[in-house]
């Protein structure tokens, strides 16, 4: 699962691709790169990605891996919902936790193309104190058009401090993040159809 987990439906040449985020984290110990083909254009997908987030619409994924990995979020979103949906700009923030625990910087948000988020704070900030503890993380989401629809590539680069800690994080976050990733390329996928018919 380590190695495969670390990809899935991402062509040769999307695993390879360089980035403009890929900077964001020098010498990661994770890279996954995960991709999906939805039946949409870039502009019906990028709403979706405006509102999720911790009490927000979530991240699509299936409920069971809602409740495995997020017991106390609410249930994902299967609708735009006004009142979420928003315009993305650099240094907005996407709670990915209760206030004051986990959440993502915008770095860059180019709609509907490209929407870059950034993570210090994946971790208690009592770990911080007591060992040290830091993880970086980037989550860099494209989409561009393919066809009638977007090809839709996942990737994430993530780095923990110090050493004990990132072994403990590539074991976990491999199979975590295949989990998450997949499940949320097909709920977005399943979502979008159903909102076109």
């Amino acid at each position: 699962m380590q190695w495969l987990g670390r990809t899935s439906g991402a062509r040769r040449s999307e695993q390879r691709r360089l980035l403009v985020s890929d900077a964001l984290v020098a010498h990661p110990t994770v890279v996954t790169n995960h991709a999906l083909t939805l039946p949409a254009p870039p502009e019906q997908v990028w709403p979706w990605l405006t509102q999720t987030g911790w009490h927000r619409g979530g991240w699509y994924t299936a409920r069971w891996v809602d409740r495995l990995l997020f017991p106390a979020n609410w249930a994902s979103a299967d609708r735009l919902v006004p009142e979420l949906v928003r315009d993305l700009a650099a240094g907005d923030t996407i709670p990915d936790g209760p206030p004051g625990t986990a959440e993502f910087v915008v770095q860059r948000a180019e709609a509907p193309y490209l929407l870059v988020l950034y993570s210090t704070t994946h971790f208690p900030a009592s770990w911080r104190d007591r060992y040290g503890a830091r993880l970086e993380w980037a989550w860099t989401f494209v989409l561009e058009p393919e066809g009638s629809g977007t090809r839709f590539l996942l990737r994430s680069r993530g780095r923990a401090h110090p050493w004990w800690l990132n072994a403990s994080y590539v074991a976990l976050i491999v199979p975590a993040d295949f989990v998450m990733a997949t499940s949320m390329l097909r709920g977005l996928r399943r979502r979008v159809l159903s909102a076109r018919r």
